[in-house]
Order: structure tokens, then C-alpha cells, then sequence
């Protein structure tokens, strides 16, 4: 199961969060874990550089992309080359979103409902969805799919 998807900016404030199966009093706990782990090793790391993380028996994946930092918690089947699939999704779709620019926390901001919809379209109810890029694009666009 994905427990996680967690992005935040550079100052390790957290701009969207998503959490399945966790308890409301672990998610402060989680949230400030992930922000110290992005504070402690995100620096100097390449846009799209995957850092591995292990902590109480699941998987943790987390990159920088831009000036934000996003992290995909997993447990279960979702180790850490599932969580890659994962994160990959997820990064494409927020540079699909913020277009040829890198994507910065304003134009991740800018374009919150949109990715909001696409990460519903990728993770649902901490299962991986969908992966393809094109259909994920579709379905943000709130037209019914032509191949179903």
C-alpha cells in the first residue's frame, strides 16, 4: 500500500500532502520525518536524482524536482522499485503541468487543482492507478475515456 505522497518546497513547507492507511496522530509524525529527512539530504542533489529511505518496516523514495522535493512512502508490495514506478508517474505529471519551465513552488501552486486531479488519477485509495502519461491527461480533463 502507498501510505504517503508528500510534496514540499525548499523550506521544507509541505504544499500537498496524501496519506492512506495512516492514523491521524502518526501524520504529524510522519510529516515532520519527511521534511527533516528532505532537510538533511536534498542538498546539493541533482533535479530527478532518487534518494532510498528505510524507517519503521517501509520504503521511502524521494526526489527534488525544481524547488520542490516530493516523497512516496510504501509498505507491503510497494518496495523500493514499485515506489520508483511511482514517483516517475508523479514527476512527469508535474512537469507535464508546469509546462517547459521547471517547476518552481509558484507554478506548482498556480496549477494545485489540476495536479490534485492528476494525482488522484495516478494513486486511488494508496493503490498505483494509472502510469500512462496520455490517459492521466485525459482523464484530468474530465472527459470519459474512449478506450473502456
Amino acid at each position: 500500500m502507498l501510505l504517503a505522497v508528500l510534496i514540499a518546497n525548499a523550506g521544507g513547507n509541505i504544499l500537498l500532502e496524501r496519506f492512506n492507511g495512516v492514523p491521524a496522530e502518526e501524520r504529524l509524525q510522519w510529516r515532520s520525518f519527511l521534511v527533516k529527512l528532505g532537510a538533511d539530504n536534498l542538498t546539493g542533489v541533482r533535479n530527478e536524482d532518487l534518494l532510498v529511505a528505510c524507517h519503521k518496516s517501509v520504503y521511502i523514495i524521494y526526489t527534488v524536482l525544481g524547488d520542490i522535493s516530493i516523497f512516496v512512502v510504501g509498505k507491503d508490495e510497494y518496495d523500493e522499485l514499485a515506489l520508483t514506478e511511482v514517483i516517475f508517474v508523479i514527476t512527469s505529471a508535474v512537469k507535464d503541468l508546469c509546462g517547459k519551465k521547471p517547476p518552481t513552488e509558484r507554478r506548482f501552486l498556480d496549477k494545485y487543482g489540476r495536479f490534485c486531479l492528476c494525482l488522484d488519477e495516478i494513486v486511488w485509495k494508496g493503490l498505483l492507478e494509472n502510469t500512462d502519461k496520455d490517459r492521466i491527461k485525459r482523464l484530468i480533463r474530465l472527459k470519459p475515456p474512449t478506450d473502456v
